[in-house]
């Protein structure tokens, strides 16, 4: 490729020779080798200066990407061999990232410096997968999962908050808790809808648990999208106390009745990890639970 593009840009296989510091011979077998493995002319001979043939433009623009792809990643493994060559990945359900998520990675950051920190968003059940296949090395989600190769550890039981547009009577009563019984004849805005199960499903089982039927069910992507409904006034949506942190004017929070409606916050990794980072996690993990133990349950 890097002599391919040479000789592109020269227009000239002499003057690409002597930039490349080699003989003109290896350089034109070279481009000869590459147009019978593609099995097209790269470049039109007969022309001075040569230019490119139809086959060759399109290499040339896929060239330049390969190349400063190439080029990122020369600097990415240096990073990586000057940082010790370790690398931890953490996989995260989206909605615990406004509760103590983010403060309990700070910490691993902390503790562990040298490491680079890969976050990368995917739902609980794909994270088991991810865990399994050794893709990513813990992960924060919602969903209580037995599997004999995970470990889990909950962390946290975060509160259940009811989001109503801002102009919806129940909103405009204040912060009165508002029973789950009021989900009854309204549009109930679920996410995510897949893949599944997800917190949809324990949302609904928590309302089924309570004898509890929605109007209506609407499901979308993701919890943005559910606020946003909410906001224009297409339904109500039940959500994790800490995403209140996401202020809009257009949208009101009203904690739930029921004191067992909750979601709880679970990290988990592998049971045949015994690294020494995964320790550091889980330590952090027990030093969090133990600081919340005089508010176990998150309120946002």
């Amino acid at each position: 490729m890097r002599y391919f593009l040479a000789v592109a840009q020269e227009g000239n296989f002499t003057r690409a020779a002597e930039i490349l510091g080699i003989a003109q011979p290896p350089l034109s077998r070279q481009i000869r080798e590459l147009e019978r493995e593609l099995g097209v002319e790269l470049f039109d001979r007969q022309s001075r200066p040569i230019v490119l043939s139809d086959a060759g433009r399109l290499l040339l623009e896929h060239a330049q990407r390969v190349m400063n792809a190439t080029r990122l990643l020369k600097v990415a493994v240096e990073q990586h061999r000057l940082g010790g060559g370790k690398r931890f990945v953490i996989g995260f359900v989206g909605s615990t990232i406004y509760g103590p998520v983010p403060d309990l990675i700070r910490r691993f950051r902390e503790a562990a410096p040298q490491v680079e920190v890969d976050l990368v968003e995917m739902n609980t059940v794909v994270q088991i997968a991810a865990l399994k296949a050794g893709r990513i090395d813990a992960g924060f989600g919602r969903l209580r999962f037995e599997d004999p190769a995970i470990q889990r550890h909950l962390i946290a039981r975060e509160r259940l908050l009811m989001a109503l547009p801002a102009n919806h009577p129940r909103g405009l009563e204040g912060g009165q808790p508002i029973s789950l019984t009021h989900v009854s004849g309204e549009m109930l805005i679920l996410y995510p809808n897949e893949p599944r199960p997800s917190y949809a499903d324990q949302l609904l089982a928590v309302l089924e648990d309570h004898g509890v039927q929605p109007g209506s069910t609407r499901e979308v992507r993701e919890l943005q999208t559910a606020l946003g409904l909410v906001a224009a006034g297409a339904g109500i949506a039940i959500v994790p106390a800490a995403v209140q942190r996401l202020r809009r004017d257009d949208v009101v929070y009203r904690p739930i009745a029921e004191r067992d409606a909750i979601s709880p916050i679970i990290v988990s990794w592998r049971l045949a990890d015994q690294s020494e980072l995964t320790r550091l996690l889980e330590r952090l993990c027990v030093e969090l639970e133990q600081g919340m133990m005089a508010a176990p349950l998150m309120t946002g």
